[in-house]
């Protein structure tokens, strides 16, 4: 087994590691990749897939930059499948700071999302981002129009004959294997979603769709003035058109009545325009695992849950908050930040009545599990990322370091609740660094001359190589306590009565985005 395997990493009596090799191997046998539990993001989407219509692709890398934009455009894409497959329009976004994922999947899907974060300042910003992109959105969809047409005449003019072989191929196989896909799309479900009563798809979905392609063909260039027209009128200003009737345009004068009824069609055309646009309302508020949703969202109604790189406890709380209310019918997260998260175990203070992020599921309750801030810590490295060559940043980590020894020994401060945060990319030297950090840990620095703090810097300076080989053990390890925090969240969902699937997806690519794993859950009566 593994344990036998590597069992030799450490010496029994010193508990030292002896066989950094060995060390290393164990890490990747137990990493979330190797362990065979995630579910992978493509049999998710099929089995989600069942009648959803495609959307013309906005490259989100034009108003976000790479990092998130990658993040937004596979999350959004996912959470709008799920949306479609449990029949709701309305999503709720914790923790959603600017509102990257809320405004886009406003625009792009046609979702009511409701972004609550905790700060009001970032509230605010999300809100003037959100009216900037708004103005340059009909631009973003024209040009991916215009693209998206350019790359089909493109293929149609290079291989005209390949196209009309593949369509030839295409018909052929919606004549003859319409049962084989209905059952393989059903068995795909049920793999996915094996309790859900969700497996019934029509069989005529799949012919209906080509008659439906062939009228809408023949529909779109009478649709085509139309759009133009709507397209420029909807540059105006709301109220530089009036709605009128065409058989009475030749009228100099109306009267009373007739006025009246042209301003009631105006409002209701505007009212049913702003109702087909489903906005974005970003909210301010502090979300705990007993919140309710009703207090801040006063239309609230069947909605899922969706939270990208939701903080410390934050991530917990959805997930409780989640299964608690039967109006959420599914949930989708991905958090981070675990050196946040607050610990049952970690203190020997008793608070029965404490929510805590850390664990979530009974087993680890039982068993009285703890990691510790430094196993949290490391849990936030990205070994993917240095695996490609990007190095930790070893200079700052020294620094801390021996910042930390001169707190100790200068000023006998062992713990505090104060942090010295991204003090280093703001200094120009480590006497520069020490003397900010100290007024940040509100300690006099008075009493600390700086040829004092060189001593310090040169007696350590040579050990800067051991505290990178330190750090890189530390990298090797995250996987193996980031896999302990999200299974105890997946373990957690197990355990509820009311959920009909739940699993970990990889969403993220891990160079660009570390934190790449989602927590998804359905709920029983959540399909339509």
């Amino acid at each position: 087994t593994g344990d036998d395997t590597f069992s030799n990493v450490f010496c029994e009596s010193s508990k030292k590691l002896i066989d950094v090799h060995l060390f290393a191997l164990a890490a990747k046998y137990y990493s979330l990749s190797n362990l065979g539990v995630c579910t992978p993001l493509e049999d998710v989407l099929e089995a989600l897939r069942r009648g959803s219509q495609g959307t013309t692709g906005i490259k989100t890398d034009e108003f976000m930059n790479s990092k998130k934009s990658h993040e937004v455009q596979v999350m959004s894409e996912l959470v709008d499948k799920i949306a479609n497959y449990c029949g709701i329009k309305q999503v709720i976004d914790i923790g959603s700071g600017k509102g990257y994922l809320s405004s886009f999947l406003s625009m792009q899907y046609n979702l009511k999302v409701y972004g609550i974060d905790s700060s009001n300042t970032t509230t605010n910003g999300a809100h003037e981002r959100n009216r900037k992109l708004k103005k340059h959105w009909r631009a973003y969809q024209s040009r991916a129009r215009a693209n998206a047409e350019s790359q089909r005449l493109e293929k149609g003019n290079d291989r005209p004959v390949q196209s009309e072989i593949n369509c030839k191929a295409i018909s052929e196989k919606l004549l003859n294997k319409t049962n084989s896909l209905q059952h393989r799309d059903q068995v795909a479900i049920q793999d996915l979603v094996p309790s859900c009563g969700f497996t019934e798809i029509a069989a005529s979905e799949t012919s209906q769709q080509t008659e439906i392609d062939l009228m809408a063909r023949t529909q779109s260039d009478e649709s085509k003035l139309s759009e133009e027209v709507l397209a420029f009128l909807n540059v105006l200003p709301a109220d530089a058109v009036e709605v009128f009737s065409s058989s009475q345009c030749n009228c100099r004068e109306l009267c009373e009545e007739e006025k009246a009824q042209r301003k009631m069609a105006s409002l209701k055309a505007k009212a049913s325009k702003t109702s087909e646009s489903n906005p974005y309302f970003p909210l301010t508020s502090c979300i705990t695992a007993e919140t309710e949703l009703s207090d801040i969202i006063t239309d609230l109604e069947d909605c899922m849950l969706v939270g990208l790189h939701t903080c410390g406890n934050l991530a917990a709380n959805t997930l409780r908050i989640f299964t608690a209310k039967p109006e959420i019918k599914a949930v989708c997260s991905v958090g981070c930040c675990y050196h946040l998260l607050s610990e049952q175990f970690e203190n020997e203070e008793d608070c029965p009545e404490e929510v805590w992020g850390f664990p979530m599921c009974q087993y680890l309750k039982d068993k009285g599990w703890c990691c510790g801030r430094n196993a949290r810590m490391s849990a936030c490295l990205a070994l993917e990322r240095v695996a490609v060559g990007q190095m930790l940043p070893t200079e700052s980590l020294f620094y801390r370091a021996v910042l930390q020894v001169i707190i100790e020994e200068i000023y006998g401060v062992t713990k505090s609740g104060r942090h010295v945060g991204k003090t280093f990319s703001k200094s120009s030297s480590f006497i520069d660094y020490v003397r900010k950090s100290l007024k940040k840990l509100e300690l006099d620095d008075s009493k600390l001359p700086d040829s004092c703090i060189m001593d310090y810097y040169e007696k350590y300076k040579h050990r800067m190589n051991e505290l990178e080989a330190f750090n890189m053990l530390k990298v090797v390890l995250a996987p193996c306590i980031e896999v302990l925090i999200l299974l105890d969240r997946l373990c957690y969902l197990k355990e509820q009565d009311n959920i009909a699937w739940s699993g970990l997806v990889k969403l993220f690519d891990p160079v660009k985005s570390p934190r790449c794993y989602a927590v998804i859950a359905l709920k029983k009566d959540s399909c339509c």
